[in-house]
């Protein structure tokens, strides 16, 4: 993921970030600029229908059980410390992980098995790691011998050996959007770490301006890989941009402080790019993370939830476990909690973007299916009041949160408890918008009908004996 930093809970902008075993401060950049495309336009109007998506980080890292690329990075040492047993020095720790790639052999990959279950927990979208920081490229690249697809990796051999063709075949077939998540930085490229230089930070070893050619260089091999994506992989949805420190140094925000280690120009020409992919995929939606402007078609806060609604797309990537990649005896959030962020996302307007990280296997942890099957039982029964659905006010008002269909005749009311287990009271009390006059109400997942009331904007609903069947949030949606 993009920034990486040991944190408490602490504001930042309008968003809470919970201290998580690697928590992240990520800002909404300012300035969001509207999409003019029409194509691009209706695809985002899609996407925000979609509201709820799988992430997935997976490399070779997954078979140390590690941080995906980090422990690369020398200013990320305080949290990715190294393990003795992977290197006794930095140069001995970068051989041993770069020669990961020789064992790499995820013998049990089965995307479709993946599908099937991200599809039954009423997932419509994925974003797939094609490629992270450490430059292993999860595709059938061209531009590099650092790939799953290469005789030195044990897993070449394999049918499915070009996992990122796999994945989203598998997606695509199951009616997924389909998104590919780019690292702009490539630490494993001489062209951005030059062996000339140690790496000192995330950023570029050396001054592209001094040494422009170079730098073409890493231009070039960057836009030939992601011409390579956008062609070559079917009709691709999402080009997911991470590693924001690469952008134009005029677009530098000084008041964030992760911005402020950024010391030169790293312009990657992402009107070329942009471009380019536009061209390959008519009405892509493009995420250049962090950099304002006619790329960032939406943000994408990390770990992190906004208190309030937010008038411009955008979408949470938060973890199922602690961690974006494989690690063993991962604490994976429990269904109710997953369910309770997920309400929470889309009553304030936006996308949850779940992560769930294959293991070195290339399967998930067993209890991964568990979540996704529990979620299945919930979903199928309230997903009329999540999917295709804007905010709606008050948006939030104590254990109650709401969401309206977009022609606005129905408005949904979610009741959840995050302090403890859930359990649906015998009495509801509630506001409504004033200018919004109820003509029918039920609670979904209930065959009873319930008594109601209304008393201005206030509306009371009375839940019969079989509300005890009503599991992680109660949903009671409302028709004018």
């Amino acid at each position: 993921m993009l920034i990486k930093q040991k944190t408490k809970t602490f504001f930042l902008s309008s968003f809470l970030i919970s201290s998580t075993f690697f928590s992240q401060a990520h800002n909404v950049s300012a300035g969001y600029q509207k999409p003019d495309d029409p194509l691009v336009v209706q695809n985002l109007e899609q996407w925000q229908d979609l509201k709820f998506g799988l992430f997935m980080h997976w490399g070779t890292y997954s078979q140390w059980g590690i941080v995906e690329s980090w422990s690369l990075c020398p200013e990320d040492e305080s949290w990715t410390q190294r393990k003795p047993e992977h290197g006794k020095s930095y140069t001995e720790y970068v051989k041993n992980y770069e020669n990961l790639q020789t064992t790499f052999n995820p013998v049990d990959f089965n995307p479709q098995k993946w599908a099937d279950a991200a599809k039954k927990a009423g997932m419509k979208y994925v974003v797939f790691t094609t490629k992270h920081h450490d430059g292993f490229s999860m595709f059938d690249t061209k531009e590099t011998d650092y790939k799953v697809t290469s005789a030195k990796t044990p897993f070449s051999k394999n049918p499915r050996a070009d996992v990122t063709r796999e994945i989203f075949n598998a997606f695509r077939k199951d009616g997924f959007k389909i998104g590919a998540y780019f690292s702009k930085p490539d630490w494993h490229s001489e062209n951005y770490w030059w062996p000339y230089f140690p790496p000192k930070d995330r950023n570029v070893n050396y001054d592209p301006k001094k040494y422009p050619e170079r730098w073409d260089s890493f231009k070039k091999f960057t836009f030939n890989q992601l011409n390579e994506i956008t062609s070559n992989y079917g009709k691709i949805d999402i080009l997911w941009l991470d590693g924001g420190w690469v952008r134009p140094f005029k677009t530098i925000d000084p008041s964030v402080e992760w911005q402020r280690t950024i010391k030169v120009e790293q312009d990657i020409d992402m009107d070329k790019i942009g471009t380019m992919a536009r061209k390959n995929q008519p009405g892509i939606i493009v995420v250049d993370r962090t950099v304002p402007g006619k790329w960032e078609n939406y943000v994408t806060p990390e770990q992190a939830v906004p208190e309030h609604a937010l008038s411009i797309p955008w979408e949470s990537c938060i973890t199922m476990g602690d961690s974006f990649s494989y690690v063993p005896n991962d604490n994976y959030k429990s269904s109710q909690k997953i369910i309770e962020t997920l309400i929470k996302i889309i009553s304030r307007g936006g996308n949850y973007l779940m992560n769930i990280a294959p293991g070195p296997n290339g399967d998930y942890d067993a209890v991964v299916y568990d979540r996704l099957k529990e979620i299945s039982g919930w979903m199928d029964k309230n997903q009329s009041a999540v999917f295709a659905t804007r905010s709606a006010e008050p948006y939030h008002d104590g254990n109650f949160y709401y969401t309206q269909a977009k022609d606005g005749k129905t408005l949904n009311i979610f009741h959840i408890d995050d302090k403890a287990d859930y359990h649906a009271p015998s009495v509801l009390s509630f506001s409504i918008p004033e200018n919004f006059k109820p003509r029918s109400l039920k609670v979904l997942g209930m065959n009873s009908n319930v008594q109601w009331k209304q008393s201005g904007s206030k509306i009371e609903v009375k839940l019969p004996e079989e509300r005890a069947k009503l599991k992680y949030a109660a949903v009671i949606q409302m028709t004018q």
